[in-house]
């Protein structure tokens, strides 16, 4: 049976060694205190680690049951879902005039990961939530605000997104979901979508469907895309649940994971709709829950590696064959625990060199995302939405790999059911599909996000490692170890970026042929670049005879592994860049 911990003490590390988050001007941090967020990251534990954990297994053998147009979840969902309603973990960073605790987006992006690690499937109902607040709140009138926002962020009532159609995905400019105007201000909703997670359940007593529809007569393809609210129960003038709206579940989908989600096909027969902002103008409001949902969905991917890797780092101390071959570890055994065997320490170092720095770079992007919004500071902005492809793609891909080095840890006992570690694999592998897949991340990334601001942005990016090298080229713990590899690495990132210049101009396919290569390569330096921040922080510690020195010394041995095995995958994938697009097209499609 696997278990978890949530790994609250590399958190406040992150938090406040790193990151300094207290001492920062962003309204809200100074509030953040070792005290204050251990004590709110300690409460999360607490309820992950017993609640929702041991609901995880449930989840995944039970999963949901579609009874008479009603979706039940597994077991102690429901119970659950009101232990998370009732100590108000839903509208944690949400605004305090509608129900929220306004915390900032950092520190529920640090719970959040607590809850995808012991239940991912849980956590997606009330992540959906979250998203929907975010598009109303930005896009909504003040009606529609006073309307739907109080519930939403107390949990009562549910949300979706609803984007994909039977016949079309990522091409949303081919929806034929419709928005009849019925002359009263509101819409009527005609068409099937599917895919939709937590389209129908029994855990809110209403689901406020966000639904892309076009309305007649607008224009052709994404410019003709409106945005809707359309509640599954329609809501009476002083606020309380009306008739039931025209939109049902007409299936659930059997999935390879996350079972305990109940993933819907949704048809709306002339529903009662309201839209959401300006008509035609709904790829920009639904953006807002997009973008979002993509930060989310990076951290589930190393979510899922954090617990597959704690697994199988129990099960390699445990686990006895063979002997070491430079001395008995174990004399009183009949062999060594396999963590002593130089193969199996690679593989877990893989492991626990890319989830602590996936973490630090989810918690960098999501302090970018509070600078944004409580500072309204642009270049912040600019810089995380630039970074977001890298975030979901890299860290998606990099955590499913990761879930799979945590199976093959354990051997034939990762591949059965008993051990756990073939559902985290099972789930973790969605994270590299929805919310875009990853190879729409690497375009993206590379034919929209590196020409914001007239490119402006990513030498914003490339300025920071350069001046973080050279503020700490006296440093010579960090000199050979940790500055010259991010070094070497980010001038690889540069020289793919003033290939695409010189070679994707004349031939855009050179650069789409690479954007997935660019896309793991920015990964890379980005990981790069928060291992040489966290050297340098455990590193002052030391020096300063503060904290745990034993986790200072293993996380400066981390990054070095990290540094000297890792990062020198960029001169790969600049290799692959710079082959350009001609093997790539070379072959005829009837050929393939």
């Amino acid at each position: 049976m696997p278990s978890y911990r949530a790994p609250v003490k590399d958190m406040q590390f992150i938090l406040h060694d790193v990151l300094n988050i207290s001492s920062s001007d962003v309204p809200g941090y100074a509030e953040l205190d070792r005290d204050f967020t251990r004590a709110i990251l300690d409460e999360a534990a607490k309820f992950s680690e017993n609640v929702l954990q041991p609901l995880n297994k449930v989840g995944d053998e039970e999963g949901c049951a579609l009874e008479n147009g009603v979706v039940r979840t597994p077991k102690g969902f429901k119970d659950a879902y009101d232990r998370m309603r009732d100590g108000g973990w839903i509208g944690l960073d949400c605004p305090e005039e509608f129900g929220g605790q306004n915390m900032p987006y950092l520190i529920n992006s640090a719970v959040s990961e607590m809850f995808v690690s012991a239940n991912m499937s849980f956590n997606m109902y009330q992540g959906l939530i979250h998203a929907a607040v975010s598009a109303i709140l930005a896009h909504g009138t003040d009606q529609q605000k006073s309307d739907y926002l109080p519930n939403l962020v107390s949990g009562a009532w549910a949300g979706t997104m609803n984007l994909t159609e039977p016949h079309c995905g990522t091409d949303l400019g081919l929806i034929r979901t419709k928005a009849e105007p019925r002359g009263d201000g509101t819409h009527a909703i005609t068409g099937s979508k599917i895919w939709i997670s937590g389209g129908e359940h029994d855990l809110a007593e209403n689901i406020i469907h966000l639904v892309l529809a076009k309305i007649p007569g607008g224009p052709e393809g994404v410019k003709g895309i409106s945005l809707f609210i359309v509640p599954k129960f329609l809501i009476k003038e002083d606020g309380s649940l009306g008739e039931r709206n025209a939109v049902s579940c007409g299936g659930l989908e059997s999935k390879m994971g996350i079972h305990g989600n109940a993933t819907c096909v949704m048809n709306y027969d002339g529903a009662t709709g309201y839209l959401v902002g300006e008509e035609h103008k709904g790829m920009r409001a639904m953006f807002t829950m997009m973008n979002e949902a993509r930060l989310g969905v990076g951290l589930q991917g190393y979510a899922q590696a954090c617990v597959a890797h704690q697994n199988a780092l129990a099960f390699a101390r445990e686990r006895l064959q063979g002997r070491d071959v430079t001395e008995v570890r174990n004399p009183d055994g009949p062999a060594d625990p396999i963590i002593v065997h130089p193969d199996v320490r690679r593989n877990l170092m893989d492991q626990k060199s890319f989830v602590e720095g996936a973490r630090a770079f989810t918690f960098w992007g999501a302090s970018l995302i509070d600078e944004a919004r409580r500072k309204g500071n642009a270049e912040a902005e600019a810089l995380v939405s630039l970074l977001t492809p890298v975030l979901k793609g890299f860290l998606t891909d990099k955590g499913f790999e990761t879930t799979v080095l945590a199976q093959q840890t354990l051997g034939g006992s990762g591949f059965t059911k008993e051990w756990g570690l073939e559902q985290f694999v099972r789930d973790a592998r969605i994270t590299m599909i929805y919310e875009g897949t990853n190879g729409i991340q690497a375009l993206d990334l590379v034919g929209r996000k590196l020409g914001l601001n007239g490119g402006k942005t990513i030498m914003g990016f490339f300025e920071m490692v350069k001046s973080f090298i050279k503020e700490n080229e006296g440093d010579a713990d960090l000199g050979e170890g940790f500055l010259e590899p991010l070094k070497k690495a980010s001038k690889d990132l540069q020289a793919a970026g003033a290939w695409f210049l010189q070679h994707g101009v004349k031939n855009p396919n050179n650069a789409l042929a690479g954007s997935y290569d660019f896309m793991h390569l920015f990964g890379h330096v980005c990981l790069g670049l928060m291992w040489a921040r966290m050297a340098k922080a455990s590193g002052a510690a030391l020096a300063a005879g503060s904290g745990d020195a034993e986790f200072h010394k293993a996380k400066i041995a981390t990054g070095r592994y990290h540094m000297a095995r890792q990062l020198p995958a960029t001169g790969l994938h600049l290799a692959r860049i710079e082959s350009g697009a001609d093997t790539v097209m070379e072959l005829d499609a009837a050929n393939f």
